[in-house]
């Protein structure tokens, strides 16, 4: 028996869990409070993609006149999928690898529908490697049967999300009410005998729900329903990214027939006060940011003096409990950077709680989880990454920042280096020209592997608009910077914006068309623009060229919709921005002319074709700058001295050595100077928590020689910065 049940409903991720009660059940653990946590979305996966499953699936009556020719096939194709289903689910989880030259023999997995873009795609399986391949061709299986699902069994399924429609601005609380008076679909019946199990084996005091997404609310208040009818003496809270945007301004009292208590914002506070208040029959005496029913009204409740915990006091984040052997990597594209989403099981934290930007006028930058910046040391941080190590056997981390600062990330680079950790990890950054070249490489020697940052509009004058603080020019120098460390990039972007008009539609696309041409950006992805309550433009439409449409409240309240004073349809460039990014992403198509894509008539660009080119053309930079950190990364270079005669003049040479991973690098010094640089790089080794700059060098330099700047930008040294031996940041 544990006091708390942490649950995220159906469904998030297939590769990974969300992180949400893995943080909470770190910060219980610091409170000696006993709690277990479930994802019930894999639970639910695999239950469906088993054998049994899936005799389940296709022995419901069917007619079958009435199908589609795909769900046909399928159906015809039952005993294949029935076969093959466990040993598909096995290689995807890793414990099968042996399966892949099978499943890419492409006579082993039946294939229905999915499979028709194959021949497009089979370019980039030899990037890729055989086992991308097969669990690319898995991925394409997987798919055609949750097809098969959606159209014959249950409408509203999907990997990552369920009955998404009913939680997205739903404005009133009636729709969704109303489905849950509806028998248990499917999918339900699947999910509640999974947490019936659960509910017996734990016998919790209180089940905690976190619904991240619009995805996870149905389920969330299907269960929930489920938990009132037969263990009514459980409390029953919400929280979560969902409530958080969206429950704001609730005030449907129907939601308490499910939910005992709605918490916003950071949980560890509002939920340890729940917890001291379970043995409590009345109403808890003290809360923080939770809504609740009192005297039959819907009650916000926020009257506790305490303050919410700093973040190094909420602890490491626990994964026990989850199955984590059990996930499934899949890969949807055949692109590395788009793939990291889904395939591989990551280790979730956070460097900073916040955004220290927090000014992107499309952001939710007036809630809590946006508007608190506050970091993490990076030793608390690096501690946390070991404990994780140590926990779940898994090195790969992903930090799920707004913005992860560029500052940390140096300090956590230079931390993970000291402690000689071999790490992989990846996070979301804004593309700001504090991503020097040096700092890129630093991050990349310390497993970083890729980031994402938003783009946008590829438009400098929305981006001002947006109050983004970059420009495409900082933007693609950035993301070459990026590039050429070693590290994949993908941008998110936007169309749609208000007062966005179509010739910065088409001339967004083309900067977007020329990244990927030039090769620094690897992925993306475009989404139409939203207008949400919590936002700048929420709160202050006119002064961006919109309407919102105005509704009541009763329910949710983020997503507001709106006219555009342009009489723009902007939905209608959907498709075709997407189609040519898919196309981009595999590096393919770039000759096309923009109208190409697009049924309709578009206007020519008026992007010079040379425009990001231009952008990347670097000249020599002699510029001194004293405040610059030096890092020294050792190669234990080899020093071996001569003399070099040229008419009839003698000098004193040092020849030095440095074997890094992937090539050797020579330079020659006069001997006094390249001993003294071996003394400097001996007393100032990456293991030395403080570090020396540039300035402290030309002293120390001067007080022996003459001249550090011709000695600083010589082409001996710059061989080694450009190698990464020396990084000035």
């Amino acid at each position: 028996m544990k006091e708390l049940l942490l649950i995220t409903p159906p469904f998030t991720q297939l590769n990974t869990p969300y992180p949400a009660t893995a943080y909470l059940k770190g910060f219980l653990n610091t409170k000696e409070i006993a709690s277990f946590q479930m994802d019930l979305g894999i639970e639910v996966i695999l239950k469906v993609f088993s054998q049994h499953g899936l005799q389940n699936v296709f022995s419901k009556k069917l007619e079958v006149q009435k199908l589609s020719e795909n769900a046909r096939r399928i159906l015809a194709l039952k005993d294949e999928y029935i076969k093959t289903i466990e040993q598909v689910i096995l290689f995807l989880q890793g414990h099968n690898p042996t399966l892949a030259r099978q499943v890419c023999s492409m006579n082993f997995l039946p294939e229905a529908s999915r499979f028709n873009t194959i021949d497009d795609l089979d370019f980039a399986f030899g990037n890729m490697g055989l086992q991308d391949k097969a669990k690319h061709l898995c991925t394409l299986y997987l798919e055609d049967i949750a097809d098969f699902i959606v159209e014959c069994i249950d409408e509203n399924f999907g990997f990552s999300r369920y009955a998404e429609r009913l939680g997205r601005s739903a404005n009133s609380f009636d729709e969704l009410y109303e489905k849950l008076s509806d028998s248990p679909t499917f999918i339900d019946e699947i999910t509640l005998a999974t947490l019936k199990e659960k509910m017996e084996y734990i016998q919790p005091k209180m089940v905690c729900f976190s619904v991240p997404f619009p995805g996870n609310l149905y389920s969330a208040f299907r269960c929930a329903k489920f938990i009132k009818q037969n263990y009514p003496e459980t409390k029953v809270a919400m929280g979560g990214g969902f409530p958080n945007t969206e429950l704001r301004e609730l005030k449907d009292k129907r939601v308490f027939e499910f939910f005992d208590y709605i918490t916003l914002d950071d949980g560890e506070l509002p939920v340890e006060l729940l917890y001291n208040s379970l043995s409590d029959e009345k109403e808890p005496a003290e809360t923080k940011r939770t809504f609740l029913l009192a005297d039959n009204e819907v009650v916000y409740k926020n009257n506790s003096a305490r303050n919410d915990y700093r973040q190094h006091e909420t602890g490491t984040p626990d994964y026990t409990d989850l199955l984590l052997d059990q996930y499934i990597s899949v890969i949807e594209i055949a692109n590395p950077m788009h793939s990291l989403w889904s395939d591989g099981r990551w280790n979730k934290l956070t460097m900073a709680h916040g955004c220290y930007w927090g000014k992107c006028t499309f952001c939710d930058i007036s809630l809590d989880y946006i508007k608190i910046y506050e970091p993490i040391s990076a030793k608390v941080l690096v501690d946390r990454m070991q404990n994780l190590i140590a926990a779940t056997g898994e090195t790969g981390f992903h930090f799920v920042d707004e913005a992860a600062p560029p500052a940390l990330m140096r300090e956590v680079a230079l931390e993970i280096l000291r402690r000689n950790l071999v790490v992989t990890w990846w996070t979301n950054i804004r593309f700001e020209k504090s991503f020097s070249r040096d700092l890129c490489f630093l991050l990349k020697i310390s497993g970083c592997v890729a980031v994402s940052g938003g783009l946008e509009v590829a438009s400098d004058r929305l981006l001002k608009l947006i109050d983004k603080g970059v420009s495409v020019e900082q933007v693609a120098k950035v993301t070459r910077n990026f590039t050429e460390a070693g590290i994949m990039v993908h941008s998110y972007l936007m169309y749609g914006f208000p007062t966005q008009t179509v010739q910065e539609t088409v001339d967004s696309l083309e900067m977007v068309r020329q990244l990927f041409e030039m090769g620094v950006l690897q992925s993306g992805f475009w989404h139409q623009f939203s207008m949400t309550a919590h936002s700048p433009i929420g709160k202050n439409p006119e002064e961006f060229g919109v309407s919102p449409l105005k509704k009541e409240i009763l329910f949710a309240h983020n997503d507001v919709d709106f006219v555009d004073k342009t009489g723009i349809d902007h939905s209608i460039f959907g498709y075709g921005l997407k189609k040519s990014l898919f196309n981009y992403m595999h590096g393919i198509n770039f000759e096309m002319p923009l109208q190409e894509w697009f049924d309709f008539k578009i206007p020519p660009t008026t992007i010079h074709p040379d425009y990001i080119h231009d952008c990347l053309l670097d000249e020599d930079d002699f510029t001194f700058k004293g405040n610059s950190k030096i890092i020294f990364i050792s190669h234990n270079p080899v020093a071996e001295d001569f003399i070099k005669t040229k008419k009839g003049n003698s000098r004193y040479i040092t020849q030095l050595t440095f074997h890094l991973k992937t090539n050797i690098v020579r330079i020659e010094l006069d001997q006094k100077k390249a001993y003294w640089l071996l003394k400097m790089m001996q007393e100032n080794s990456i293991a030395k928590p403080q570090k020396i700059t540039l300035q402290y060098l030309k002293n120390n330099f001067e007080e022996n020689f003459e001249d550090f700047e011709l000695f600083w930008f010589s082409k001996p040294l710059k061989q080694l910065k450009e190698n990464g031996i020396i990084l000035s940041l």
